[in-house]
Formats: structure tokens, sequence, C-alpha cells
């Protein structure tokens, strides 16, 4: 499903109070008596893409101008992608865009219920819409859209070499810039390896593992403190156990005292069994305050002031430390950075291999994409040729019988992202004329005939999906005009073709005739759009072609010109 505009309401815009465009996802055209506000329609549509504000098209009286259009839209598709990014919202395949501007000059656009710069608009319509008229900025005006409809154009022929081209771009492009990094900072990466080189020896020399800083702390602390240690253990054992040189007979240690509570509770249980548990518990009790006298015993002969011991073991943690100011903050951390450091000076001890590799590379890859662009040039000049006639010989059915268009090859000096081809349409208005790009070879007339005629051509590869047009028909008549509409109604097939003009012969082609009704309150004109069926056609046909709507002739050329664009169709 292709995106179309589906409807437009206009309110506050020049002559227009408010007016509803309900468009055909085919041709529509819109036409109206001079003064009624057609022109309108299109700078409408153009604000609602991101066109440029003018307060001076604000209606006289009103606060601001508004334009609102609903559009349909494929949903995953890339206009909804878009659209989504911005945090915008899309209901059932719709979506909402709307764009005011006020007495003041200030404007403001929403797109999918978000308020969006105006210039979020503009790049949108790249993939909605192609707006010609005479002071519009035209979308084939741009080179790159030009090459790109070219490539189009030129189909599958150009797809395989275009694509191999593509990818051995971006490999270049790759190489080159290792290549330049290489190169350019072999000062800044020769450094780099001496400071990696000078960290690792540093290492290497302490040596460090993993953990040693935390185990060398621990036993620090035990040899600076050797003698308090072993003074809490000596006191604690002499607490459970007793001190052994006491003859005073006390027997004030926990194990003696717990023995008394044991030897009381036992002499007394004939009296009582139930004092059996607990008699067993100050048993257990006893064991287990024994096992820790021994352990305290054994910890406090375990003790034993070092002081060599302990200048090895702060000599060695005042080692780690240095290393760690450095390079981590444990010796864990350490060694995974040397290791780190180590496979990054391979990678800058290789640079000169890699260089060399890299160089070869690159001259390889620059044959081959001279070959390739080659291969570019090749199949767009053919198809350039091609389209040229095809342009050509559409301009002389639209009454530019010596016109010719021309597509415009020139090599840039260096490989681009698709190609060294710069594409330029060019036009001559008569044999005698050079070639000149459109903006200058044509009239504004005639422009708007010559991308008529260019996107007939491009019609099925170009694919934007709506195309406006105003003045196509300007300096147009009889045959030639009927010629004109019948192009427009071969675009329509591809696409959506919305159409202001005031040639009956183009009208007769449309799917869907608007007309722009004016009515006069006093001094103040307004302006609507209103919907015609068959009658209604024939009689704004009539009044196009004889100027009264009631004109039974005029009837009759209208009910001609219906039946001729039906049987065309």
């Amino acid at each position: 499903m292709r995106p179309r505009v589906e409807e437009v309401r206009i309110q506050g815009l020049g002559v227009i109070d408010e007016a509803v465009l309900e468009l055909s996802p085919g041709f529509t055209v819109v036409t109206g008596e001079t003064g009624a506000g057609k022109t309108m329609v299109v700078t409408g549509l153009g604000l609602l893409f991101g066109g440029r504000a003018d307060p001076s098209r604000i209606r006289p009286g009103a606060e601001r101008a508004t334009v609102e259009g609903t559009l349909v839209v494929e949903p995953g598709g890339r206009v909804a992608q878009q659209v989504e990014d911005i945090g915008g919202e899309i209901e059932d395949g719709t979506l909402i865009i709307s764009r005011t501007v006020s007495a003041e000059g200030r404007s403001r656009a929403w797109l999918g219920g978000r308020s969006v710069p105006v210039g979020t608009l503009t790049y949108l319509a790249d993939d909605l819409v192609a707006v010609h008229g005479q002071m519009d900025q035209q979308r084939l005006l741009q080179p790159a859209r030009q090459r790109a409809a070219l490539d189009r154009y030129a189909g599958e022929e150009l797809v395989k070499p275009l694509r191999a081209y593509t990818q051995a771009y971006r490999r270049h492009k790759q190489v080159t810039a290792q290549l330049e990094e290489l190169t350019t900072r072999a000062r800044e990466r020769a450094q780099e390896a001496d400071l990696l080189r000078f960290g690792l020896e540093e290492i290497e020399k302490v040596a460090p593992k993993a953990g040693e800083d935390v185990e060398l702390r621990e036993e620090e602390e035990r040899l600076s403190h050797a003698d308090t240690l072993r003074t809490a253990a000596t006191a604690a054992h002499e607490a459970l156990l007793g001190d052994p040189m006491d003859t005073s007979g006390g027997n004030h240690d926990v194990v003696s005292l717990l023995g008394r509570a044991r030897a009381a509770v036992e002499g007394v249980l004939d009296h009582d069994p139930s004092l059996a548990g607990i008699a067993e518990r100050l048993a257990e009790a006893g064991y287990l305050i024994s096992d820790v006298a021994t352990d305290l015993a054994a910890y406090a002969e375990s003790i034993e002031a070092d002081p060599v011991r302990l200048a090895v073991v702060q000599e060695r943690r005042a080692a780690l430390s240095g290393l760690m100011r450095k390079y981590g903050d444990s010796a864990a951390a350490v060694l995974q950075w040397a290791e780190r450091a180590a496979a990054r000076l391979a990678e800058l001890e290789g640079d000169d291999t890699r260089i060399e590799e890299l160089r070869q590379e690159e001259a390889e890859l620059t044959a081959k994409l001279g070959e390739l662009a080659g291969e570019l040039t090749r199949v767009r000049q053919a198809a350039a040729e091609r389209f040229g006639r095809a342009v050509t010989e559409e301009l002389t059915a639209l009454a530019m019988p010596h016109a010719r268009v021309v597509v415009h090859l020139t090599q840039a000096g260096e490989f681009g992202p698709d190609g060294v081809d710069e594409v330029e349409l060019r036009m001559s208005a008569h044999p005698a004329a050079p070639p000149l790009p459109l903006h200058k070879g044509a009239s504004g007339g005639e422009l708007s005939r010559v991308m008529l005629a260019i996107e007939v051509v491009f019609a099925g590869a170009d694919p934007v999906p709506t195309f406006v047009f105003d003045e196509v028909d300007a300096g147009v008549g009889g045959k030639a005009a009927v010629e004109v509409g019948r192009r427009l109604a071969r675009l329509a097939r591809t696409a959506q073709v919305i159409v202001v003009t005031h040639l009956p012969q183009v009208a007769a082609f449309a799917d869907q005739h608007l007309v722009v009704e004016k009515s006069g309150d006093g001094s103040v004109v307004r302006s609507g759009v209103v919907a015609l069926d068959h009658e209604g056609r024939v009689r704004e046909l009539s009044r196009m072609l004889a100027g009264l709507e009631d004109s039974e002739l005029g009837k009759a050329h209208a009910e001609e010109l219906l039946a001729l664009a039906a049987a065309d169709k």
C-alpha cells in the first residue's frame, strides 16, 4: 500500500475561510474561477509538508491559518517508522499532520499528535510528496535526487554492479581510515608502546599474585601486634582452664566452674531424672571449652615477634602498592591490566606488517572501484540516453516540440558512495540553444510541463507517492491540453496526482473533481471547496469551455470530453 493524502482541511488561508478537500487515490483536479483561491490549495499542501510560512497569506481578520491533513500510510513502512521514531502515533494506518501560521509569522507543526519542528515535515515530505509549482523548489532539481531517480530508471541492469561497488566502497573507506590512523598517529602509537613496555617490565619485576595484597596486609597486621595477640590468647586460655602457676586452689576458671555445676546436677538426678539433659549439656559445654582453650594455647604458642619477617612483608607491600597506584586497585586488577597491555603491545608492534597489508588491500580496492565505477557509468549513460529521448518525446506531445532534455553525466575527481558520476538534467528550449540546467533552461510555465514529462517517464521508478502540479498547463491549449490530461492520468496509475488547472481538457481526465467556489459577503470574499458529481462536472467543464455553465453547446462539449477521457482510461 502506497501512502497517500486522504483529506486536507484548510482554514484562514488567503480567500479560503474554511474548506475540506477529499482527495482521490488516483487523479484529483481542482478548478474554479479566477480569484477563487485555487492556488491556495497548493499553498496549503505546501505548508502541510514544511513549506515556507508567509504571514501575508493569512486571511484578513484571521488570527492564524491552519492546514490539517489526513494521510493513509502503510503500518510498519518507512513513513510510519519515521513517525514512530519521533514519538508520533498512527491509528489504523491513518496519520494526522497539522500546521499553523500566526499573523505574527510564528509557525507550529504537529505530526501524529506530537509537536515537531517544521523541518521534520520537510524531511518527511521527501518520501511523501513532490510539489511542482512556480513558487516551489522542485524535488527533481536536486542533483542527488536526479542521480537516484536515474538509477531507478536504469533498473535491474544497474542493481548488481551498484551493489558490488557499494560493498567495495565501504571496505575501501574502512581500509583508508585504518591506514590513516596507523600512519598519522605513528608517534603517538610509539609513545603508547613505550609506556606499555615500561609498565609490563615494572610488573614483571614485582611478579604479583592474585590476592597477595590481601594476604600480606593480614600478615603484617599479625606481625605488628604479635605481643598483644599472644597476651590476649594467653589471658583467654587462663580464663577457660586456669593459670597452671596458680596454687591458691581457687578454681575460678570456666572449666572448673562448669565441672562443679555438672557435679551438682548429677548429684540430684535420682530425685528428678529430667535433669539428665541439663547434665549432658553441661558436659558438652565443658568439652567444647576445653577444645577452645587448647586452640588458644596453640595459637599463643605460634605467635612470635619476627622483626625480620615483618620488614620483608612491609617491603613487599610497598612494592605492590606502587603497582596498584598505577595499574589497578588490587593485585588481581594489576594482573588484568598487564594482560590487556600485553595484547595491545602486540597489536602496536605489528603495525608495520599491518600497514603493508592495508596498503596492498587499498591498491586492490582502488583498482576494483575504478572498474566498477566504469561499469556504473556505462549503464547510467545508456539509461540517460533512453531517458532523454523519452522525455523529449513527451515534451513534443505537450506543445514543446522544439525542446530537448538530456541527462548530463560528469565524473567527480574521487569515488563517492554511488560511484563517480554526477547527474544533472538539462534542457534546451530550441535546437540552437545549448542545454542548460532545468531551472535555467525553462520558464516557470514550461518547467511544470517539463516536470510532468519527467515524472511520467520516471513513473514507477521514482517512489514518491503523491504529486501536486500547479500551472502545469500554462500556455497550453487544444490538442496539447488533452495530452497533458492524458499524461496526468497515466501518472495517476502508479501514484496519487493532485492538479490545479484552468483547462477543461485536463479536468476531464480526473477521477475526482473539486471546485473552489467563491462567494461575496459585502466586501468580504470567501471560498469553499465542493466535490462534483457527474452533472456538476458537466456544468463546471461547460463553464470552463464556454464561460457559461448552462450553455447547451458547452454541456455537449463537456460530455464529449468526459467520454473521451473515460475511453482513454
